[in-house]
């Protein structure tokens, strides 16, 4: 599904991903664990297109199509999506409202009917009860008066609407308490991993802390240290971090 192969990227001339390679296979969740500064929020960035990252060598190859040659909606249009560790508050616009719009910007892109009012509405409250939310919330401007927690559910919601192949989710679990982070990972399993498994799609789960883990249960984990990955193994390595920390897991670099 995804196929990074070194990928080296820098923002104002200062280089952050320094030759990472890595993959995501259909039905794949991979967590990404880190320190401060690997290189993780940029990994998702580059992935997602934001301005002002630019790639200096590798490619990426996602659903056979060379991603990095693909403006940020044609990605978005292909089935990728990525949640922010800080989403933004747009004033003036209602979730309803842009969730729609986006949506339905998607689907022309895919050659598909757009969604009248009422066909959304059910389809968004039938994502946002996965998540706990009412559509008193979703009728909303997007995140405006937001707690940390309920931006992360909104953000799980437009997921959940918006349906991708792969979800990039940069540090889901930032800011969130431990209900919150309960919910969230519930959604997540929810709308990516649906009873009975979803072998099309995929998730790479940007996290530092083994907690999302427990409830998102992995079936990789990478460790991504200096712009590169340096280690990478089962669920057992997240456990290994908490207990042990990034220094002893990064002398022993096994990829």
């Amino acid at each position: 599904m995804l196929k990074i192969e070194n990928l080296s990227a820098e923002i104002d001339g200062k280089p952050i991903l320094k030759g990472l390679t890595l993959s995501v296979a259909a039905g794949e969740v991979h967590a990404i664990m880190g320190p401060n500064g690997a290189g993780k929020s940029t990994l998702a960035n580059v992935l997602g297109g934001k301005p002002g990252y630019e790639v200096t060598d590798g490619s990426v190859e996602f659903m056979g199509q060379d991603l990095l040659d693909l403006d940020p909606h044609e990605r978005a249009a292909a089935g990728l999506f990525l949640g922010f560790q800080y989403p933004v508050e747009i004033p003036g616009v209602s979730n309803v409202q842009f969730l729609r719009e986006a949506l339905n910007a998607q689907r022309k892109v895919r050659g598909e009917e757009p969604l009248s009012g009422g066909e959304f509405l059910k389809l968004a409250k039938e994502k946002a009860g996965l998540l706990g939310m009412d559509m008193d919330m979703l009728k909303r401007h997007v995140n405006v008066g937001f707690s940390g927690g309920e931006k992360k559910r909104a953000e799980m919601v437009q997921m959940g609407i918006l349906a991708p192949s792969l979800a990039v989710l940069d540090e889901t679990d930032s800011g969130l308490d431990i209900d919150a982070l309960r919910v969230v990972g519930e959604g997540i399993n929810a709308i990516m991993r649906p009873q009975g498994g979803a072998a099309d799609k995929g998730v790479l789960l940007i996290t530092h802390y083994q907690r999302l883990l427990d409830v998102v249960k992995p079936d990789k984990v990478s460790v991504l240290a200096d712009g590169r990955i340096v280690q990478t193994g089962g669920p057992e390595l997240a456990l290994r971090l908490e207990d042990e920390g990034y220094d002893a897991v990064m002398a022993d670099e096994v990829v």
